[in-house]
């Protein structure tokens, strides 16, 4: 069963009368329910278009955490071939909220990695919700530097409301984790790119989405912390997260017109959630083309390349 966002209401009403039609039509109704169920459908096609061209910050925000949308498992499965996952960060121990591992992209040898929020209770209660704690972040620069070792492409899956926040990852060194994370991105010598597929929220984002591509979904975001981390130090209020939202510029199209990201993947009418098989296929489109671009250049021009992207974020001359 299809769950709607709370402005996505008629949308919900007109679905839910012809669902209602086609269950009369196939327990055999005498009245031919086939017009009608055409014409609503028109109209409910109508209605998601019209709502979803005018989608504000906040309404992204909401798409964006949408329960149904594609996951990194979901990715995976679809455009990685003889995956094999790797635990652990030789360390403390394994971090559910990063999954990473090896395996064929198309044809092409790759390690990818990102977050994984889970799908029901269960799941995301193993995956911590998508929010990774420090050996998490040490895992994933483990990746890194075995698949440089190897040469091998780095792909990074971002979708996460940030780093896990509670006392445990502190003293563990969260910010550390994050930083060497950070820092293992910007120093490959091979190609790396990363698609925001979902939220990409602060450093628990950046930690491995410092690569020579960054690319959104249309309807995700990217903030330095959550609208209602932001209402809440600006106006104490956290019900004002839709006005911070606004202000925050955290969609894909203003974070692409700021050149923070380097392109924006189209979503189905309606969100990721609805078409997921079309979602995944164009994110790999995007993916494979940029690997194609990168893989001309030498390790040296990867680096240099990659820091002159994010040191030229924000300048005005």
């Amino acid at each position: 069963m299809r769950s709607y966002l709370e402005f996505e209401k008629p949308i919900a009403d007109l679905e839910g009368q012809i669902q209602e039609l086609r269950t009369l039509a196939e327990k055999g109704s005498a009245v031919d329910v086939k017009d009608e169920i055409a014409k609503l459908e028109a109209k409910a096609s109508q209605a998601l278009a019209e709502i979803y061209q005018k989608l504000s910050p906040w309404q992204k925000t909401l798409v964006a955490r949408h329960p149904d949308r594609p996951h990194f498992v979901d990715y995976v499965a679809a455009l990685v071939e003889d995956f094999t996952p790797m635990a652990g960060d030789r360390a403390f121990g394994e971090d559910a909220a990063i999954v990473g591992g090896f395996g064929r992209f198309r044809g092409q040898p790759v390690c990818i990695m990102g977050h994984e929020k889970g799908s029901d209770t269960a799941t995301r209660i193993k995956h911590n919700f998508g929010m990774a704690k420090p050996e998490g972040y040490r895992k994933a620069v483990r990746l890194m530097e075995t698949a440089e070792r190897f040469g091998l492409p780095v792909v990074s899956l971002v979708d996460t409301a940030g780093a896990y926040p509670g006392i445990g990852a502190e003293e563990r060194g969260q910010a550390e984790a994050i930083a060497r994370s950070t820092d293992a991105c910007l120093g490959l010598g091979v190609p790396n790119v990363s698609v925001i597929i979902g939220e990409g929220g602060s450093g628990g984002a950046i930690a491995i989405a410092a690569t020579n591509r960054v690319y959104m979904l249309e309807h995700a975001i990217y903030s330095v912390i959550s609208p209602e981390g932001a209402a809440s130090i600006l106006w104490r209020d956290s019900a004002r997260a839709q006005d911070a939202a606004t202000g925050m510029k955290i969609t894909a199209q203003d974070l692409f017109g700021f050149k923070v990201v380097d392109g924006v993947v189209a979503e189905p009418l309606g969100g990721a959630h609805r078409a997921p098989e079309k979602v995944i296929g164009a994110v790999g489109d995007a993916i494979e083309k940029a690997l194609g671009d990168l893989s001309a250049l030498t390790p040296d021009q990867l680096r240099d390349a990659r820091h002159e992207k994010f040191l030229a974020i924000g300048r005005s001359l």
